[in-house]
């Protein structure tokens, strides 16, 4: 079995991503730590001078170009790149700069559309490898961004980590890439994605993937992919081209009062079941839409984000008890999670 791990959970089937802070135009630790690393020198707990952290995590940062489109990527390995999946989205050959102003081509090797992850093979080799925080971080820490935004290459943002555990609005019944992210005001722009989000000892705490607009109402909204997640998905990525995620395959959104008044929900919160995929673990257990899910997994759900977190600590194939609140009344029920490839 392998060890639990931090990532976005198969629940109902992806979709586009709503609100990509990525391609501009057409838009634990990593193998290899040790090698070529690059770090800043700080007492455990303080941060490093934020020029010294840029001036040495930027050789780890590059951006990547597919044709018109524009996002970023980071150092995984000293010839391996990650970044989003929509960066690169179906091109198999991309275009790297790095800091120094050099260019290379770059080979996507995979993709995972759950995470919104994809690992790309640079012609360079030897490049300084970033340490990885696979811890979260806590809010108001130090948040760097490094990235590419608009084109502007190797442009940092500075700012704090303002949440954890965030879903960008209305994303969690409709694609897992947003879901469970990280939250900074560090400002992310189009053409941040795939970039780095970085703490104050100069370690990547994040891949950035998305941001709300300024036009929705938004100031300083960003967000990104844990270290832990990135690091689990590239590699199992890199050893066999797929990532497996487990699944509940049921399609979510949230019990809002309005809602419960509506349809005559008996349940006080959760999270509201509102399709079972034909064939799929829900629908074996007796899940039915309508449904409101009250527990999983030992844990009380008190919204659809609790759901995700409960799945993404349950390896595929591993039964666990599920409790829905169905007209009026509690159903005890047991669910067989299943596995699906991104």
């Amino acid at each position: 079995m392998r060890t639990t791990r931090a990532r976005a959970a198969g629940v109902a089937a992806a979709c586009a991503l709503l609100l990509a802070g990525g391609c501009t135009g057409g838009d634990s630790q990593p193998q290899n730590q040790n090698q070529n690393q690059s770090s800043v020198t700080a007492p455990p707990g303080e941060s490093a001078p934020l020029a010294d952290i840029t001036e040495r995590l930027a050789p780890s940062v590059v951006t990547v170009r597919t044709g018109s489109g524009v996002g970023s990527g980071v150092v995984l390995r000293p010839d391996v790149v990650v970044t989003n999946q929509h960066v690169v989205g179906d091109h198999t050959d991309v275009q790297l700069t790095y800091a120094d102003g050099t260019v290379s081509p770059g080979e996507v090797l995979a993709t995972d559309t759950v995470t919104d992850l994809a690992v790309v093979r640079t012609e360079r080799k030897n490049l300084p490898v970033p340490e990885y925080r696979t811890q979260l971080p806590r809010p108001g820490e130090t948040a760097l961004a490094i990235g590419s935004p608009l084109g502007f290459e190797n442009s940092v943002t500075a700012g704090i980590i303002s949440g954890l555990h965030r879903e960008i609005p209305g994303s969690a019944a409709k694609t897992q890439s947003l879901v469970d992210l990280i939250q900074t005001d560090a400002s992310i722009s189009p053409g941040n994605s795939g970039g780095a989000l970085i703490d104050g000892q100069g370690r990547i705490i994040g891949v950035n993937e998305a941001y709300i607009p300024p036009n929705q109402g938004a100031v300083s909204l960003g967000f990104a992919i844990p270290a832990a997640t990135v690091v689990d998905t590239a590699d199992e990525l890199l050893a066999d081209g797929t990532a497996t995620h487990p699944y509940l395959g049921v399609s979510l959104r949230p019990l809002t009062p309005a809602i419960r008044e509506q349809l005559n929900v008996q349940a006080e919160s959760g999270a509201l079941v509102t399709g079972v995929d034909e064939n799929g673990p829900a629908t074996s257990a007796g899940v039915r839409a309508g449904d409101v899910i009250t527990s999983f997994a030992g844990q009380d759900i008190a919204a659809v984000e609790d759901v995700l977190a409960a799945l993404r600590d349950i390896e595929p194939g591993e039964e666990t008890g599920l409790t829905v609140s169905r007209g009026g009344e509690s159903q005890q029920l047991t669910v067989a999670v299943g596995k699906r490839e991104g």
